[in-house]
């Protein structure tokens, strides 16, 4: 018989795969539309409630568990007794597809950036984001870390083997320390042989100016580091408003000097930055454009991870042939009131 409507109850949930809920956070009933053959449900927007992403210099896993039970009902309103109902288990990241990559397209499974270049400060440590379950052994020159060991367990954030880590979200995504002043990074398949990504590290001397590191949750989910190099430019916006006040005295009938008739209140500022990459290679557009899209940024500035938010919203793409040296200005504004007035 015809597929009248289906339920379907919706788990999230973060840890192990086998720690699902009892409960589900959604139940969704649908019915076909005549003309239709099927049913669809867009569950993306309803999960990502419960991605909250949350960095404070300490990048771990930003995953968690789907599961959608899907139960089918004939015309009769009866559930179907054939492979019903389906069970659908997924891993969900914060990440997105353009428009030309189609309908639910498939993200990276290996290295969880698109450039092949990175750029850190001479004498620091750095970070790569890895999807775990897709890479066998990530080689910084010549120092192998094994994703993967030789028992088939899974390595953690926190550099421990377990079976339990396979499929933990807080494991999912790795983010592997890069060593001060590395230069060649090579990311093979889970095979060990299969040689997947190959990332150039330069390591940039910058005697006149302060490197800033912003770090943004990129296309893939995770978090990505970029270092801004040069020129950095501060700048606060005053806002307030005034009233009008009566200062005579009523006992005299005069007003002191001293005494201003306009009163300033609900003072408060935004600071903003204008930072320079310096000179990058022509695929860092792509870091860029993911940076421009970003929902959340962050930059540490002063000892301190804090929130900000691209406030350049035009992007103009630079290629060799036409800017020769290639060089990005980006504005970016606190994602705070300078004065306190968190309530």
């Amino acid at each position: 018989m015809a597929l009248k409507r289906i339920e379907l109850d919706l788990y999230v949930w973060s840890g192990t795969e086998t720690s699902a809920p009892s409960i589900p956070q959604y139940e969704i009933n649908k019915s076909r539309i005549d003309t239709h053959d099927n049913i669809t449900l867009e569950i993306g927007e309803l999960v990502r409630d419960y991605l909250e992403i949350s960095f404070n210099d300490d990048y771990n896993s930003q995953t968690k568990w789907v599961r959608a039970v899907v139960e089918y009902f004939d015309e009769s309103d009866n559930p179907y007794t054939y492979n019903n109902p389906q069970v659908f288990t997924y891993l969900a990241t914060d990440g997105y597809g353009y428009f030309e990559d189609g309908t639910n397209p498939e993200l990276d499974r290996d290295v969880l950036i698109s450039s092949n270049d990175i750029y850190i400060p001479e004498n620091t440590e750095g970070k790569l984001p890895i999807f775990a379950e897709g890479v066998g052994k990530v080689i910084i020159d010549s120092t192998t870390t094994d994703i993967i060991n030789n028992n088939g367990q899974c390595r953690g954030n926190d550099g421990s083997y377990t079976d339990d880590n396979c499929k933990n979200t807080a494991h999912k995504i790795l983010y592997i320390t890069v060593p001060q002043n590395s230069s060649i990074i090579q990311v093979y398949d889970t095979d060990d042989t299969t040689l997947l990504k190959t990332i150039n590290v330069t390591n940039i001397c910058e005697p006149k100016y302060t490197p800033f590191k912003v770090t943004f949750v990129n296309k893939l989910g995770a978090f990505q580091d970029l270092y801004f190099f040069k020129k950095t430019t501060e700048s606060t916006n005053v806002t307030d408003e005034t009233f009008k006040r009566n200062t005579i005295a009523n006992s005299t009938s005069t007003y002191q000097t001293y005494e201003g008739q306009r009163q300033r209140y609900n003072v408060n500022s935004k600071t903003s930055l204008s930072m320079n990459t310096g000179f990058v290679k022509e695929n860092m557009n792509q870091t860029i454009e993911e940076l421009f899209f970003s929902e959340n940024v962050w930059i540490r500035y002063e000892g301190k991870t804090l929130p900000i938010i691209p406030s350049t919203k035009s992007l103009q793409y630079k290629i060799v042939f036409n800017d020769k040296l290639i060089n990005y200005t980006v504005d970016f504004e606190f994602a705070f009131d300078k004065i306190n007035n968190v309530r």
